[in-house]
């Protein structure tokens, strides 16, 4: 009797999920209860999702849907079926991310609606303990092609919600048509629904606070079927909708923009992580946790630390007698590669830089390369260009390479997030996987879980990074408030190429930050490889105790935590070496003084090294830790790190 009970109770509530008017919402709540997300039809048939953390509304009622070029799936839609709640677990390594064990565990639940026509919609929700995550499922019998014109996704803010946004630029634009490339620097704590200043809506990742949690918005698991997003100009209400990319934003005249795919067909997952402070935006590996896995052939690459001469000797010092130099340069420090950048198939040579690959191999270096990307959708003259496009030259070129004794290619110049694009990255991820080389994206897109995806992924640029210090004085300026921001926003996300760290003065421009800031942005900020902007001549007049520390940096990190922080104004964080110790690291972007206290008990250090500002902003000094709390005034624009 009580299993017939039970199977009666079962039937009547599938018939009542499935009715139109369903009375009671639908919930999938995290494995530990604080997160929870309600989904719901309304009267005109559009369906709904809102989140709460604890007894926080963090995201009122968005919106759902998608808008098919043969049907609205937005609207006029019933909930058909609710499939039970199940169990997601996922246990990976990285070797060039914030974690190098990672563990996933999340509640799925999977919403399908009916509508009037056209394939059905499925909303795939997975709800874990620092976020929610869903994706549109497409079914149906259809054989031809779909195109999505529009998603009806939303994100709806509390009143009161202040963002930390990333405007995103317009097509097209910016120097030699390079532009969008993710580097603008961020608005900070503004009023939610403010529109964007470039008029082409706000990048991912976008950080908010809101009734008294963080949300850090995103996506991630990109795969081929499908345009990379951000969110819309204007956000009435402080509802921000997802937009495409911009026509621009595609390799040929005749690529994709928007997405193109067979049923069934998933989309990325849009990604929010939560947190009722910012510990979990900057430690999350959602990014990652929602990505296809790499194939298990895949081995996991080498990360580590690079030389880099480009960023403050220039052009005209690609050639061979400097790039020996840096050569030698890393090999002292202990790094294991050195880039050589743009021109050096003219300044230096191919057989040249075969020697270059010999004498660095002899030296256990590792050289990278700079190409350009481009086809037509730029006009930037710097070579090698227009020899990875298309297929079978790249195919050639990177064997030619690899050949040579190449570890590595830095790919410079993309055009946007149009669907070609998204493919042609992952074109060449696969092709230089193939060929045994290390890829670093530079002018590129953000990183959307394809580190975990594609192994051979070192870094993507997407930020603005040192580089742009060089440019003008402005940009030096608001670099200490930039960095702030970045471990936020930018970093949280996955590797990033900011290229970090420099002692020497940049010429005509006048650095504001210190010196001891620039030496904690080496832990502070993370990439699979880390180039670093300090020439061999500026290194070699830091203290011994300074070059120790960065020779003695590990390659990877096995995990991090925030200590403390508030984005744009300072950072602290803690990264843990692969043998288990830990490595503190933080910065004051403010024009005061700020003082700290840091319980390092809770990572087990109790001994260590402190460097930190000297007398001036341009030396720095030395002791040894005292006991296991630590308390420390920062300068304005200083910094300190911690050697266990």
């Amino acid at each position: 009797m009580r299993l017939l009970f039970t199977l009666g109770l079962s039937l009547l509530t599938a018939a009542v999920l499935a009715r139109p008017d369903a009375p009671t919402p639908v919930r999938v709540g995290s494995p530990n209860g604080a997160v929870q997300v309600t989904i719901e039809v309304d009267a005109q048939g559009r369906p709904t999702y809102a989140v709460r953390y604890g007894r926080a509304e963090v995201l009122p009622a968005s919106r759902l849907g998608l808008v098919l070029a043969g049907a609205d799936l937005s609207q006029g839609l019933t909930l058909h079926k609710v499939e039970k709640v199940e169990a997601v677990t996922d246990d990976y390594q990285l070797s060039t991310d914030k974690r190098a064990k990672c563990r996933y565990r999340a509640n799925r639940r999977v919403v399908r609606f009916r509508g009037r026509s056209g394939p059905q919609l499925s909303v795939v929700f997975q709800v874990s303990d620092d976020g929610v995550a869903f994706q549109y499922l497409l079914e149906g019998p259809a054989k031809d092609v779909q195109r999505i014109t529009r998603e009806a996704t939303t994100f709806r803010l509390p009143a009161g919600a202040r963002g930390w946004l990333h405007p995103h630029a317009k097509a097209q634009t910016g120097w030699a048509k390079t532009q969008p490339s993710y580097e603008e620097y961020y608005q900070r704590g503004i009023a939610a629904g403010t529109a964007s200043p470039l008029g082409a809506g706000w990048s991912f990742p976008a950080l908010f606070q809101a009734n008294g949690h963080w949300l850090l918005l995103t996506e991630a698991g990109m795969g081929r079927t499908y345009c990379g997003s951000h969110l819309a100009h204007e956000a009435p209400n402080s509802e921000y909708a997802v937009a495409f990319a911009q026509p621009a934003e595609r390799t040929t005249s005749e690529a994709a923009v928007t997405p193109e795919g067979r049923l069934p067909w998933r989309t990325p997952w849009r990604v929010i992580v939560l947190g009722n402070s910012l510990a979990p935006i900057v430690e999350s590996t959602l990014s990652t946790d929602l990505s296809a896995p790499a194939p298990a052939a895949a081995k996991l690459a080498e990360g580590g630390k690079a030389s880099w001469s480009w960023v403050l000797l220039g052009d005209k010092n690609t050639t061979y007698e400097v790039q020996r130099r840096f050569i030698d340069y890393a090999a002292g420090m202990g790094w294991r590669y050195c880039l050589v950048d743009a021109l050096w198939d003219t300044q230096i040579g191919y057989d040249k830089m075969q020697e270059l690959a010999r004498y660095a191999r002899s030296k256990n270096v590792g050289l990278l390369v700079w190409y350009n990307s481009n086809g037509s959708w730029n006009e930037a003259p710097q070579t090698p260009r227009n020899i990875l496009f298309n297929p079978e030259t790249r195919r050639r070129e990177l064997a030619r390479i690899k050949q040579m004794g190449i570890a590595g290619v830095k790919i410079d110049f993309f055009g946007g997030d149009g669907q070609s694009f998204m493919n042609y990255y992952q074109d060449l991820l696969t092709d230089a996987a193939a060929a045994g080389l290390l890829v670093n994206f530079h002018g590129t897109t953000i990183p959307r879980g394809w580190q975990r995806t594609y192994p051979n992924l070192m870094t993507m640029e997407a930020v603005r990074g040192f580089e742009f210090l060089t440019f003008d004085q402005q940009n030096t300026d608001q670099e200490a408030t930039h960095c702030a921001t970045l471990p936020f926003t930018r970093n949280a996300v996955g590797p990033m190429d900011f290229t970090p760290v420099c002692f020497s003065e940049i010429p005509g421009k006048q650095r504001r930050t210190s010196n001891a800031f620039e030496l904690a942005l080496s832990v502070l900020f993370q990439s699979g490889i880390q180039h670093y902007a300090e020439t061999d001549e500026g290194m070699a007049r830091q203290p011994a105790y300074v070059q120790n520390f960065l020779r003695q940096l590990p390659a990877g990190w096995a995990d991090v935590k925030l200590l403390d922080g508030f984005p744009g104004e300072y950072a602290v964080l803690a990264r843990q070496a692969p043998d288990g110790r830990w490595y503190v690291a933080g910065i004051n972007a403010t024009d005061h003084p700020h003082e700290l206290t840091l319980d390092l008990a809770k990572l087990g250090l109790k001994a260590g090294t402190l460097i930190l500002d000297g007398e001036t902003n341009r030396q720095f000094a030395t002791r040894s830790l005292s006991g296991p709390t630590l308390r420390l005034t920062l300068p304005a624009r200083g910094g300190f790190v911690v050697q266990p």
